[in-house]
């Protein structure tokens, strides 16, 4: 009985552990996921008036990273430096 206990507890500290990380590679790639779709989208309206986002790895971790915001910056930097 208290070996039962004992793997039931080792088996919760395990899982602890591991869960932070899981939940931040999950964040990391909800937020990329939601970023190609916004710079998708950016870049479908912008098409009307030659406005354009790369999509490639970059983008993709910028925006992984910071989320919306990270999209909004892209488009800023894009409209300051006009590249």
């Amino acid at each position: 009985m208290i070996i039962y206990i004992a793997c039931i507890c080792f088996l919760f500290l395990i899982g602890k552990i591991f869960i932070l990380p899981i939940k931040s590679v999950l964040k990391l790639v909800i937020n990329s996921c939601i970023g190609g779709l916004l710079i998708y989208l950016i870049n479908l309206v912008g098409g009307l008036f030659s406005f354009h986002i790369g999509l490639n790895y970059i983008t993709a971790i910028f925006t992984g990273i910071l989320g919306v915001p990270g999209v909004v910056l892209l488009v800023i930097l894009k409209v300051i430096l006009g590249g």
